[in-house]
């Protein structure tokens, strides 16, 4: 049987044929804050649901060459009429090793793929937050972390045209 020597092709090689990596390195609650200003008043029955705002924000910050943080912001605030009954804010953070991946897909692995990773742990946090704090589990639905960084990209695109002219 021959031998072969060739390097992996595609997105899988990075020129010097080593595989790109994506690695957690940290979990961590960098802030958790739950408010029910109207309580006990606040968790009483009520003959419909109330009205749920959910505000998501990602940011990312270089540790070194290879090292970043990114953070998922949730805020999650429950109205009835004009009472709050909850307020919930988590940002939950990671701390990633991306190394071997070319400059233009890392603007994607920050802000699409590492807070795709996050996600599930914080989404816990929240419905462990409401629950704790007398209602039901606030389950948050999937979120479209790429959907959301192609709407940002457009409102930059925007934003620049208008600078521009």
């Amino acid at each position: 049987m021959a031998e072969t020597n060739e390097a992996p092709t595609g997105a899988a090689a990075n020129g010097n044929g080593t595989q790109p990596t994506l690695n957690v390195l940290a979990q961590y609650v960098k802030d958790l804050s739950f408010e029910s200003p109207g309580a006990p008043n606040s968790l009483r029955g009520r003959d419909k649901a109330p009205g749920i705002a959910i505000n998501v924000n990602v940011n990312a910050n270089p540790l070194s060459d290879k090292q970043f943080d990114v953070n998922l912001t949730l805020n999650a605030k429950a109205s009835f009429d004009k009472d709050v009954l909850f307020n919930v804010e988590l940002v939950y953070g990671g701390v990633f090793n991306i190394d071997g991946f070319p400059q233009e897909h890392m603007l994607p692995l920050l802000f699409i793929e590492c807070p795709r990773l996050l996600f599930p742990f914080a989404r816990q946090i929240i419905a462990e937050a409401t629950r704790n704090g007398g209602f039901p589990p606030l389950m948050l639905d999937p979120i479209d972390f790429a959907q959301m960084f192609q709407q940002k990209l457009a409102e930059d695109q925007a934003a620049s045209k208008v600078k521009a002219s």
